[in-house]
């Protein structure tokens, strides 16, 4: 059985560059339109399979031809995908992304085929969740079948890594199944109920998490890095920088962040190795345009972090 489970969303970025984004009854002339592999559990398959995990990548895609492509382009990646479901007459997922030139993205989405994955589905997958070392989810696919798996692997002691994206409220009876979140300031605040803004009030959002059952909380600050907030017989917390790099294109930033941190995790490494390494693999990624396509392999994170 794969060490990682990655159960998530996949979908067809339509992806156009703009200089800036448009205000309400405004139209841009956009550049560089590209229908690109992306959708934000795809996005951590890729990556984790790209810097050296064993993955298994529960997911549901259409039968177009996006969507047989995907398959193609999964099992180049190395991507055990037995568990991947073909939707017949149902459009992969599909993501409408204007990236501005400062490199920050703005996304539309529609789920289409991701919509079938429910606990119904998740249900069929469970020996191969509960099984696994971690499994790592996120938020674009029904909460049903999200519930259903994260308190299947938290009953069987896989470990459970909820990046908690895109932003929505989560109930105390899952969270307490999390043994490690992710959330970036927003998604934080929508979380918590507290404003991030600075290290202080990172913690006292770090510490509504802990409250709710969870002992690894990492809230990701952008360029500033990463606050980190462990609990244990007494919480520890600090702020790990990341590389400074210049953004060409934010997308799946945040997926290769959360692949690299659970990738070096499963080999062993503290969780300050491991999030500098998932620095590394996320500095690399913003340097680059769209979605899987900006994601590195492992050999060049290491040689980025030798040479930082």
């Amino acid at each position: 059985m794969s060490q990682l489970v990655v159960l998530g969303s996949v979908n067809a970025d339509h992806v156009l560059q703009v200089p800036s984004f448009p205000r309400p009854g405004e139209t841009l002339l956009g550049r560089n339109y590209q229908v690109i592999p992306g959708g934000k559990g795809a996005n951590q398959a890729v990556a984790a399979a790209r810097l050296g995990a064993d993955v298994c990548f529960i997911a549901s895609v259409g039968d177009d031809t996006f969507g047989q492509n995907m398959l193609d382009r999964f099992r180049a990646d190395g991507i055990d995908i037995s568990k991947l479901h073909v939707q017949l007459q149902t459009p992969t997922g599909i993501a409408m992304i204007q990236v501005a030139d400062s490199g920050e993205n703005s996304i539309c989405l529609s789920a289409e085929a991701n919509d079938a994955l429910t606990e119904e589905l998740v249900n069929l997958n469970i020996e191969t969740i509960t099984q696994a070392d971690t499994l790592l989810l996120q938020l674009e696919t029904p909460m049903d079948g999200v519930r259903r798996a994260v308190q299947a692997a938290h009953a069987a002691g896989t470990q459970v890594v909820l990046n908690p994206a895109p932003a929505q409220a989560l109930d105390d009876q899952l969270l307490a199944c999390v043994d490690i979140i992710t959330p970036n300031e927003t998604e934080a605040e929508v979380l918590t109920g507290v404003s991030v803004t600075d290290d202080l009030s990172a913690q006292l959002a770090a510490n509504v998490l802990h409250e709710k059952g969870i002992d690894c909380v990492l809230i990701t600050l952008g360029a500033k890095g990463v606050w980190l907030s462990m609990k244990g017989d007494a919480v520890v917390s600090e702020l790990i920088a990341g590389f400074r790099v210049q953004a060409l294109d934010t997308t799946a930033a945040g997926d290769t962040f959360n692949a690299g941190l659970v990738t070096a995790m499963l080999e062993g490494k503290t969780i300050d190795e491991a999030i500098r390494f998932a620095h590394a693999a996320a500095a690399i990624s913003v340097t680059r345009f769209g979605a899987q396509t900006s994601i590195p392999e492992r050999s060049e994170v290491d040689a980025f972090i030798d040479a930082s």
